[in-house]
């Protein structure tokens, strides 16, 4: 079943036409990650999802509604939360008080505080803690748990190893199985292209703002992502592999 479908979407960044008439579909239940050098229009694509830039024109279509227009945060209530790059948590307040804070308009779910903390058992001891006194994986944990206490049941997380160490982001992705398990559906923007790979049910490749190659990961060679990738003989969006 497809959860978010995005048809011809145009989302203008400044003057930059950062997302050019882009297509694709997440389907429920799914990790599906887009890849992309710096540039290729990722963040302003989950932007636009998030309801945080109103797309230019197009279409964006949730769960067989029409949230195109839709502001910010009743989406977060529709059940789309965002995982925004950087993390953004509240410095001056606690783990606790962090995670609380993504319960604001918290839909009926799995996610309650015991269970983000189930799922990062180091929280709860540390609950008390400052949060500008963690480290950058732990305040990237702090903000998946966040968003996840919304219940959504799409999760969009915007570069989700971007400035950590390959350890602590392979701790984090360990995480993502039972996320899904629980009924969430993951969009993940991603720069490391061999954690994509290995996560991720569908890949899509932006360049420029469009898909320029997608499909499953065991259905595209290195040779045909690292082209996609750097915009080397690239081709049109269509190449799915076999579903």
């Amino acid at each position: 079943m497809t959860l978010l479908s995005i048809r011809d979407l145009t989302v203008h960044h400044g003057q930059l036409r950062a997302v050019d008439a882009l297509s694709l579909e997440v389907r429920q239940g799914e990790v599906l990650a887009i890849i992309g050098a710096n540039g290729a229009g990722k963040s302003t694509l989950l932007r636009a999802l998030a309801g945080l830039i109103l797309p230019t024109s197009g279409t964006i279509g949730f769960a067989g509604r029409d949230i195109t227009r839709l502001p910010a945060h009743k989406r977060v209530s529709a059940g789309i939360a965002l995982v925004p790059e950087g993390r953004r948590l509240f410095r001056s307040l606690t783990v606790e008080e962090n995670l609380l804070a993504g319960g604001y308009r918290r839909r009926p779910g799995p996610w309650t505080l015991g269970a983000v903390q189930a799922l990062f058992p180091w929280m709860a001891e540390r609950r008390g803690q400052n949060a500008a006194q963690l480290s950058g994986g732990e305040q990237q944990a702090v903000a998946i748990g966040r968003a996840l206490l919304a219940n959504p049941d799409l999760l969009l997380i915007d570069e989700l190893s971007l400035g950590l160490a390959p350890v602590i982001v392979r701790r984090i992705y360990e995480a993502l199985p039972e996320i899904v398990g629980a009924g969430t559906t993951a969009l993940i923007v991603e720069q490391d292209v061999s954690q994509a790979m290995r996560v991720a049910d569908r890949v899509h490749c932006l360049l420029e703002g469009r898909s320029v190659l997608h499909g499953r990961p065991g259905d595209l060679t290195a040779e045909q992502v690292e082209h996609a990738y750097f915009g080397l003989d690239a081709r049109p969006a269509g190449q799915e592999g076999h579903d």
